[in-house]
């Protein structure tokens, strides 16, 4: 069913939280996630507390009403600040200049004085059962082929602690991403449709990536608030990709469209994103009864040399099309690199390999053609392949010790649980064997193209046999 997004009121908005890659927001410990175990653990229960109205918030009081246990595990990379064992120290310096540049290049005032707070947050994700959070400027706008769009606010936040385990009755957390600065972008609801919706994060997301932000799953996340006449706002969390923002607006649109015709209730709250685009409930929807100052930090003040000094080499939008065209990407590869936000990554590699065909393959279309085959979800494919095992797999390619041939194999086996040193390691196929093996083949399926024989004899030999060798005895053969 296609919808008339004026008729039935679509209202949307986005909330977009970018990591910076910079120190902690208010600690001087470095912004850097690891795999090794842990050096210590702790173990804590959340209480729900009053925000400034006095009220406590309906979000904190579901959260509490699960009886949970919090296990908190930390690294000698973290410290008393974010066990909450030690006040705050004062703002970050470098974050704080990224957010201002960010607000100037998005229109947006700048406060000359504000103040940190609080929100409350007892999931497990915050030890304290909080979050710092501050409000850098507001009234912005960008525009879009469908009209302005309004920034509402743009604040700069600690990111939450890491989960890494989830029962009914304990979850476990890592304190490395604990702390992490955080911009988030909030649009006013001004959004009119799906495709007006992924403009607008690709938009913001061109900016994003002219500072010194971070890159790979987790280290941007995007919520949609989607309503219509009649409905009510819903929260749609962890909408990664912009193809996924386009599905997930209309699916909701289409799912409160459908309780209001059934005569049924469209509650506000917040729900999560599946693969599919629809969604799931997640939790009743926080209000502001959450929020109070932080009182162990002063008022923060911006003063018009930090706005002037912020305003001095600002880099400057660049159409990444033609950078990529540049590069020697076709059209359909640069919407590729464009739609998974990963143009700064496919630089790299390209640098690496001097091959932007064997780039795109290594970032992109190996890891989505193998994911979908043996179907792994998005953020898990994320999470094997990520973008040290791309690099790694590129380093060796360039350095001739896998071929081209091989890397669809090399991960295949990681997606399967090898680990990366095993997953280079091939033998060499015997060549009178090879051409045995490749006739046979020819016979069995006549009458297909070189190409056709290429792709069977590859997968057949699982990278033992160079693709050139391949050819050779195909072109003998294939008569």
């Amino acid at each position: 069913m296609d919808l008339d997004y004026s008729k039935i009121g679509l209202k949307c908005g986005l909330e977009i939280h970018q990591q910076l890659d910079t120190r902690k927001l208010f600690c001087n410990c470095p912004s850097l996630l690891r795999k090794d175990e842990p050096d210590f653990k702790i173990k804590r229960k959340l209480h729900a507390v009053a925000g400034q109205s006095g009220e406590v918030d309906e979000a904190a009081i579901y959260q509490v009403s699960l009886d949970k246990n919090f296990i908190y595990e930390g690294y000698d990379s973290t410290c008393l600040v974010e066990l909450d064992e030690s006040p705050p120290l004062e703002i970050n310096k470098d974050a704080l200049k990224i957010a201002m540049q960010i607000s100037i290049l998005l229109n947006a005032k700048i406060f000359p004085l504000t103040q940190i707070m609080r929100k409350t947050v007892i999931d497990g994700s915050n030890t304290s059962g909080f979050q710092r959070t501050v409000l850098i400027a507001r009234d912005g706008f960008v525009e879009t082929k469908f009209g302005k769009v309004g920034i509402e606010s743009i604040c700069l936040e600690e990111d939450s602690a890491r989960i890494i385990q989830n029962t009914d009755k304990e979850s476990f957390y890592r304190l490395d991403r604990l702390g992490i600065p955080l911009v988030e972008i909030a649009t006013a609801p001004d959004i009119k449709n799906p495709q007006q919706a992924k403009e607008v994060a690709l938009h913001i997301g061109k900016i994003l990536r002219l500072f010194k932000v971070k890159r790979g799953l987790g280290t941007i996340r995007q919520d949609v608030n989607v309503s219509i006449k009649k409905g009510a706002r819903v929260e749609i969390k962890g909408v990664q990709k912009p193809e996924l923002i386009e599905k997930s607006v209309e699916l909701e649109a289409k799912r409160q469209l459908n309780l209001i015709e059934k005569k049924q209730n469209v509650k506000s709250e917040v729900r999560k994103v599946l693969p599919s685009g629809e969604t799931e409930f997640l939790r009743p929807m926080p209000g502001a009864s959450r929020m109070y100052p932080e009182t162990d930090l002063p008022l923060l003040k911006i003063s018009r040399a930090m706005i002037d000094g912020a305003k001095k080499n600002l880099p400057e939008l660049k159409d990444e099309s033609e950078e990529l065209l540049k590069l020697g990407l076709n059209h359909e590869m640069i919407k590729l690199v464009l739609d998974e936000e990963k143009i700064e990554e496919f630089k790299e590699i390209e640098s690496i390999l001097k091959n932007p065909r064997i780039a795109v393959k290594i970032l992109i279309t190996y890891p989505k053609e193998i994911a979908s085959k043996e179907k792994i979800p998005p953020e898990k494919s994320e999470e094997i392949f990520d973008y040290e095992i791309l690099k790694f797999v590129a380093e060796l390619v360039a350095g001739k010790k896998i071929s081209e041939e091989q890397i669809k194999n090399v991960f295949e086996r990681i997606a399967n649980g090898e680990t990366k040193e095993n997953a280079i390691k091939f033998e060499k196929s015997d060549a009178n064997d090879a051409e045995e093996k490749i006739r046979g083949i020819i016979k069995e399926k006549p009458g297909l193209s070189e190409n056709a024989y290429m792709g069977l004899v590859m997968s057949a030999f699982k990278g033992k046999i160079s693709g050139k060798e391949v050819m050779e005895i195909i072109k003998k053969y294939a008569k």
